[in-house]
């Protein structure tokens, strides 16, 4: 990643281009997933467990790279835009708009 990017819609094509692989994304998008019910969980019963969404969302999403997809996550250069690229591609693939 040797370009700086100034927006987020400079950065999603990158984003996209990290994600290419099919078991990558699938894994992105269960993390995303177990965030969503943890969160879910976390504000009906209370409790500690918002403390455990960032490991179970990057969990899933960094085996994906580091197994799968063989690149570095692009989270350790661009956090936000890396975290609203995770949000994007996961409304993205639930509506189909890219393969799952």
């Amino acid at each position: 990643m040797s370009k700086p990017y100034t927006s987020f819609a400079e950065f999603y094509p990158f984003y996209l281009s990290q994600h290419a692989d099919r078991t990558c994304r699938r894994l992105h998008v269960v993390g995303s997933a177990v965030v969503l019910a943890l969160l879910a969980t976390a504000l009906v019963q209370g409790g500690w467990w918002w403390a455990s969404l960032p490991m179970a969302g990057y969990g899933f999403a960094w085996v994906g790279h580091f197994f799968f997809e063989h690149n570095k996550p692009a989270t350790f250069t661009y956090p936000l835009y890396s975290l609203m690229g995770d949000w994007v591609m996961f409304w993205q693939v639930l509506t189909r708009k890219i393969p799952f």
